[in-house]
């Protein structure tokens, strides 16, 4: 009797462990997490970094990036399990339960050679300017707060990346290597220059819901994990080289 309720024990507990996590990132975050022109297939540096760590939790999983308004969509409304890639802010850490960092990325400001500023050293330099960024992103708490003349029509960074392009902003801020792969996707190097003081180093992390501390503890084991063994390096070197 006691091997048949341990029998029964098991298949009851099999559904729950063999259940897919669903992960969601940003479809529009290249060269860190896109998709690819003739097909829907996740692909970026930080896609490869989500998918080692989950492979070695043993989770099954299933990837799938949509635009950054979704994504933070539907991890509020419990739709997915977890989600990436959020920014370190005292904001976003209220809001999930983050996991990381994954890496790190410089927050930067762009301008064009139109544009008279050489550099700044506090953000009132930035005040006669017109400041282009992603509608929902979060960048740096006291710049978020600040009050400066802003445009957030762009509902991604390839799209602001155009707007400076096309004049309709004076400055965009965002990820350094992120703002440089759009200018060059438009072969616009010589049109832009990026302002020497970065923002921020900005973290990068992995959110799942505020309260999921089972899920977020078992991915934090195993980035770790990979952390110390030099995998996670490997992969960061791959390609930032």
């Amino acid at each position: 009797m006691h091997k048949l309720w341990a029998i029964v024990l098991l298949l009851l507990a099999m559904p729950l462990a063999a259940e897919e996590w669903r992960v969601v990132g940003d479809e529009q975050f290249a060269p860190y997490s896109y998709v690819g022109q003739d097909d829907d297939t996740p692909r970026g540096l930080d896609v490869e970094l989500v998918r080692a760590v989950l492979d070695e939790t043993g989770q099954p999983y299933n990837l799938r990036l949509y635009p950054w308004a979704r994504v933070k969509q539907m991890l509020e409304r419990g739709e997915v399990d977890m989600a990436f890639q959020f920014a370190g802010t005292p904001e976003r850490q209220a809001q999930y339960e983050l996991v990381g960092p994954l890496r790190s990325g410089s927050t930067v400001f762009m301008t064009s050679n139109r544009v008279v500023l050489q550099d700044w050293r506090s953000l009132d330099d930035l005040s006669p300017y017109v400041i282009g960024q992603v509608r929902g992103y979060a960048y740096e708490a006291t710049f978020d707060k600040a009050d400066l003349a802003r445009d957030s029509s762009a509902s991604n960074p390839r799209q602001l990346v155009s707007m400076l392009l096309a004049k309709r902003i004076d400055i965009i801020v965002g990820d350094r290597e992120q703002l440089l792969y759009f200018v060059r996707e438009q072969r616009a190097e010589a049109e832009v220059r990026i302002l020497p003081t970065p923002l921020v180093e900005m973290p990068r992390y992995v959110a799942f819901a505020k309260g999921d501390k089972h899920r977020a503890e078992r991915f934090a084991k195993a980035l770790e994990k990979l952390r110390a063994d030099g995998r996670l390096q490997a992969l960061l070197e791959r390609w930032t080289h």
